[in-house]
């Protein structure tokens, strides 16, 4: 699930010279042999033209981690298993577990209207706040328009020309919620499922406002810092890549030829908490694994989080509360997330024991199977 799907698509291309690097490599780890899919899936990720690729796994032989192809194509520099990356729609887990955590301690309801906490915020077009709950926020049946579709948002923040002039932008979530109101609703809540950016930005300002400090202080205080989670950040406006990290590579167009461009440098409130954090791969796995096992959320609210509406047009796949439910072609079922924003696709996901995870990114957002990657890991 990515910022701006219309855009980072996943396709196969041809590998050119200039992004040949140096061959996969992969550090000790017990059990490593058992990840030779994985390897390969990731290898062929970068021979479809995806510049690099990092990947880190946590299973019961320990951990283990590989990396395929360059993390800069000027310098040939390769990646890094350590590498921070741009995390998209993984922020939205983050997002769902805040607001879980909340109605927990009795401050919050998913039953909740939206209107209770913002009102009048959600109006516009056929939109109403009154009969949205936060429940169909988290879960994406509330048909609230993703302001990410918007053309003139795509040209202004997704393509070349619009990039370029406009990566430094700052916008406020109420600007975002403002550009979906300017539509239709997609339909009348909780008839149907369709993602929307908009519903993760309406729940940071909730977030907000019944705790009194921004979501990106709930979340740094409930989850990064309890688990130790030193490679997360929520960035706000800080245009950069904390060390180590790679490059970021888009097409910046409807296509998946032509150039590739450096957008590693962007000002991420375009995105805020439908999609704006960084991590790395073996911090996501530590997430996810604890969120999975219960270490984050009671018994009752993990129970609401997992508990699926069908994700139309997402095959053998249910989605929660920010959180998937997706049956491998093995009959495996893998919970967590995927995320895409310019430059950087990632998928972070576990069992539902938290035993076996796994976490990869690419680092270019036109190429690649990620799937792939998860079939070879599990299956």
């Amino acid at each position: 699930m990515s910022v701006r799907t219309a855009v980072v698509g996943a396709t196969v291309v041809v590998l050119s010279s200039a992004l040949a690097g140096p061959a996969l490599a992969a550090g000790p780890a017990q059990g490593a042999d058992g990840h030779a899919a994985t390897r390969r899936a990731i290898e062929a990720a970068v021979a479809d033209g995806v510049p690099g690729v990092t990947a880190g796994v946590r299973d019961a032989h320990g951990t283990w981690s590989a990396t395929a192809g360059v993390g800069d194509t000027r310098t040939g520099a390769p990646r890094s298993a350590a590498d921070r990356y741009r995390v998209g729609s993984i922020t939205k887990t983050f997002v769902a577990t805040v607001l879980l955590q909340l109605e927990a301690e009795g401050r919050v309801s998913l039953d909740d209207p939206v209107d209770t906490w913002l009102p009048g915020v959600v109006r516009g077009h056929g939109h109403d706040g009154r009969g949205i709950t936060l429940r169909m926020l988290l879960n994406h049946t509330s048909g609230i328009y993703d302001y990410t579709a918007d053309e003139a948002f795509g040209r202004t923040y997704f393509l070349k020309d619009g990039f370029f002039r406009h990566r430094y932008d700052t916008l406020a979530p109420s600007e975002l919620v403002a550009i979906a109101m300017g539509h239709r609703p997609d339909f009348a809540p909780g008839t149907s499922w369709n993602y929307s950016n908009t519903n993760y930005i309406l729940a940071g300002m909730v977030i907000e406002r019944v705790t009194g400090r921004p979501y990106a202080e709930e979340i740094d205080r409930r989850i990064v810092r309890p688990l130790k989670l030193t490679g997360t950040s929520v960035p706000g406006t800080r245009v950069s890549l904390p060390r180590p990290s790679s490059r970021a590579y888009s097409k910046l167009a409807q296509t998946t030829t032509g150039p590739s461009y450096d957008v590693t440098r962007l000002n991420p409130s375009i995105a805020s908490s439908a999609g704006e954090m960084i991590s790395d791969s073996s911090d996501l796995i530590r997430f996810y694994r604890a969120l999975l096992r219960g270490d984050l959320l009671p018994a009752r609210q993990l129970k609401e989080m997992k508990t699926t509406v069908e994700a139309v047009g997402t095959p053998n796949a249910g989605y929660g509360l920010g959180l998937m439910d997706r049956t491998l072609s093995c009959g495996v079922h893998v919970w967590g997330h995927d995320g895409g924003i310019h430059g950087s696709g990632s998928s972070a996901v576990t069992t539902a024991d938290g035993r076996h995870a796994l976490a990869v990114n690419f680092n270019g957002d036109w190429a690649g199977n990620m799937e792939a990657v998860l079939e070879g890991e599990f299956c």
